[in-house]
């Protein structure tokens, strides 16, 4: 009887615990137990909306010469496109102040000079611009001496392409271009319009004392020996004459027409080119040959020659035209000014005499329509690049 009471107590001590567990998890039941069937829980705070991921927008830098030419004018744009003969001094200040891209330097501004002065009046033009110049001559070798004549300049005039070939090869051709760079820069000229990759072995032709007198890949490997070793004294050098003079007559003293084919221009003349651009050339010259087989215009003011350059053998620095005061130009054109069509047939750069004039004439061009700043734009950075690449921004 015993047991059975205490066995009763005991289930009812029992019940009496589960009871109570009972009750107090209904008193702090979790919010989700006291959920209808359709309701949701109200957060604390309202979630932000999640917001879809934008795509980043490109990071636009601009590059250093694209800073300069936001910087400039108008008319500083038009100087830049103008290389142009040295002036004379008492031409100087009213030259200058027309701000051209760059100034080549004649017989006429080193004959008779000392080095000082030579490194005077360079340092002065240099002063004189907002830009630093492109200031350049025809150190060929040979007969196009401009420098080397002057034995206050250079000891020795330095020798023709053939003869330093003819003398110790392509080691020696890379020498010599060292050894001219180096002058031409302590005197503070910075391009040396060379080499010559023209190719002609007839020594009938007018060209041939220029060239190394080598077959097309002979030319090639002297332009390549070149180009390399002014690049690495970090002096502009300049390939011509574009497409290739072959045995034309000189323009300076009249129109030239070459009816050579095709063929022979892509499987002789444009091999040097090549190579040079290859080798990182940064500026190529353009005759003003007429070569009949592309245009019926002198090459400087033909389009299709500058496309060819550009699309075909895909040069991207600077092209230039040759002077355009030379005779073949001047007949061509009936004397009128040629600045604006030189420029719009695609070169860069403009040797010129007229300097006053072919600015005047581009203004005017621009003005009317018939040059956009656009076109001028792509000219003008090519150029600023070819200064930057030079260090002349420093």
């Amino acid at each position: 009887m015993n047991t059975l009471k205490r066995a009763a107590i005991g289930l009812f001590c029992l019940l009496l615990l589960v009871g109570s567990i009972i009750l107090a998890v209904w008193i702090v039941r979790p919010q989700w137990l006291q959920l209808k069937p359709d309701e949701k829980v109200e957060a604390d705070h309202e979630p932000e909306p999640i917001k879809p991921v934008e795509p980043s927008k490109p990071v636009i830098v601009k590059t250093r010469a694209e800073e300069l030419l936001s910087e400039m004018s108008l008319e500083d744009k038009i100087g830049q496109i103008f290389f142009i003969r040295c002036p004379l001094d008492e031409e100087l200040e009213s030259v200058m102040e027309l701000q051209p891209g760059g100034v080549i330097l004649f017989g006429r501004d080193l004959n008779g000079k000392t080095s000082q002065e030579v490194i005077d009046k360079n340092a002065l033009l240099q002063s004189m611009s907002k830009l630093p110049l492109l200031i350049g001559v025809d150190e060929e070798g040979g007969i196009v001496n401009r420098v080397s004549w002057n034995p206050a300049l250079v000891p020795t005039p330095f020798p023709s392409p053939q003869a330093l070939y003819n003398e110790g090869g392509l080691a020696e051709v890379s020498q010599d271009a060292k050894t001219k760079s180096s002058y031409l820069l302590a005197l503070g000229i910075n391009v040396n319009l060379a080499p010559v990759a023209d190719v002609t072995d007839n020594p009938e032709d007018y060209m041939y004392p220029r060239t190394v007198g080598l077959d097309s890949e002979g030319t090639a490997a002297y332009v390549a020996a070149v180009v390399d070793a002014m690049n690495e004294m970090q002096i502009g050098s300049c390939l011509k004459h574009f497409p290739g003079y072959g045995s034309n007559i000189d323009t300076h003293e009249d129109i030239a027409v070459d009816e050579r084919a095709k063929e022979v221009f892509y499987n002789q003349d444009f091999i040097p080119f090549k190579t040079g651009i290859d080798h990182q050339a940064p500026a190529i010259l353009v005759a003003h040959n007429i070569v009949t087989c592309f245009d019926e215009l002198p090459a400087s003011l033909s389009p299709t020659i500058h496309e060819l350059l550009r699309n075909e053998l895909n040069f991207q620095g600077v092209i230039m035209s040759d002077d355009l005061s030379m005779q073949a130009i001047r007949k061509f054109t009936d004397e009128k000014e040629p600045s604006v069509e030189a420029f719009l047939a695609g070169n860069d750069l403009l040797i010129i005499t007229d300097f006053k004039a072919g600015a005047a004439a581009m203004k005017q061009a621009v003005d009317e329509g018939k040059v956009s700043e656009e076109r001028l734009n792509e000219s003008v950075l090519r150029i600023l690049n070819w200064k930057l690449s030079l260090n002349l921004m420093d």
